[in-house]
């Protein structure tokens, strides 16, 4: 009976003696599987990621770089006989009662800070509201916000989206490349690594990845800043003269629609850079003034400056203004009413 009891008891323990020495075995063998399994799944995430934010910033920079500076329309240039009255004329008042005429006609409500229209003698045109002169690229550029030497292009209504986009993705891009070298930076402080040449090609890169994202992130805080008050950076430094005087908050119309107005009202296009900004260029709703884009393009026909064909519809109403008591204004021309609403500032 006892014999039986030991048996039993020694074959119980070798099997599961054998059984540990298995399971160790089998975790031995397969240890250096999963590890290169597991490096293999991390480096594929970091070369993913880091080639999503590398082709992003590409697109966007191409795009800022690209994209023409948009021109004031011919609707803003003055007709033959007032063209030719201007250049005779010397005395500069006579010249403003020219350019007060054919403005009747056209969206514009800033001034210059005198209280004259705003006209280019380079272009010939009568400059549209938040519209500069660009000395560097010889010509008046719709919201004009600045010449960039980056991308050797001004940056306004046409291409400010795609510039915005190209200081976060740069940005992005710098954060992936810190986030990927810093493990190695440590370990380069602490003398982990071996004494080699790489060494120092990591601590550059790290630094140079690092320095560029406070430079670049800098920038794009203070561009964020001018969408959400829906100002340019020419504005920024220089409020827009409007008829009452300056106001540096005059086209802004509460943080969701100044962002709408530059990224667009549709969500799945703002981190892409194609065009969805609101508008063309030549009229903005401020808060004193809603413009109608139909009663617009309706009045603009009506005077016979119907935009050339391809061209984007600019915007344009009467500034014959006509106050009513109940606070808003209606701007007769020829018989045609356009409604203006006016707001009230907060």
């Amino acid at each position: 009976m006892l014999n039986e009891v030991s048996i039993a008891l020694t074959h119980t323990h070798t099997h599961t003696h054998t059984h540990t020495h298995s399971l160790i075995f089998d975790a031995v063998i397969s240890l250096p599987l999963r590890i290169p399994l597991f490096f293999f799944s991390t480096t594929v995430s970091y070369l993913v990621i880091f080639h999503i934010f590398l082709a992003m910033f590409i697109w966007a920079y191409w795009k800022t770089i690209w994209s023409k500076p948009a021109n004031p329309s011919k609707a803003f240039s003055l007709p033959r006989a007032e063209k030719e009255l201007y250049e005779r004329e010397e005395r500069a008042e006579a010249q403003q009662e020219i350019l007060k005429k054919v403005a009747r006609n056209l969206p514009v409500y800033t001034r210059t800070t005198g209280g004259a229209i705003r006209y280019c003698d380079f272009c010939q045109v009568i400059k549209p509201d938040r519209c500069h002169h660009c000395s560097t690229c010889e010509m008046c550029v719709l919201k004009m916000d600045h010449h960039c030497p980056w991308v050797n292009n001004c940056v306004g209504f046409s291409n400010y989206k795609y510039f915005v986009l190209f200081l976060s993705y740069a940005s992005l891009y710098c954060v992936v490349i810190c986030a990927t070298v810093i493990q190695y930076f440590i370990k380069f402080w602490t003398k982990q690594l071996p004494d080699t040449h790489a060494k120092f090609h990591i601590l550059f890169l790290f630094f140079v990845a690092a320095l560029f994202f406070i430079s670049i992130v800098s920038l794009l805080g203070y561009h964020l800043w001018l969408v959400g008050k829906n100002r340019t950076t020419i504005e920024a430094f220089r409020a827009p003269f409007f008829t009452n005087g300056p106001d540096k908050n005059g086209f802004s119309l509460g943080f969701s629609r100044n962002v709408a107005e530059v990224f667009g009202d549709q969500a799945k296009y703002w981190f892409f850079p194609v065009f969805s900004s609101q508008g063309d260029g030549h009229s903005f709703v401020t808060r004193l003034v809603q413009i109608d884009p139909e009663q617009a393009n309706s009045v603009l026909q009506q005077n016979g400056k119907g935009p050339a064909d391809g061209e984007a519809n600019p915007h344009v109403l009467s500034n014959n203004v006509q106050h009513t008591e109940d606070g808003s204004k209606e701007k007769m021309n020829g018989g045609q009413t356009v409604s203006v609403t006016i707001e009230k500032e907060q």
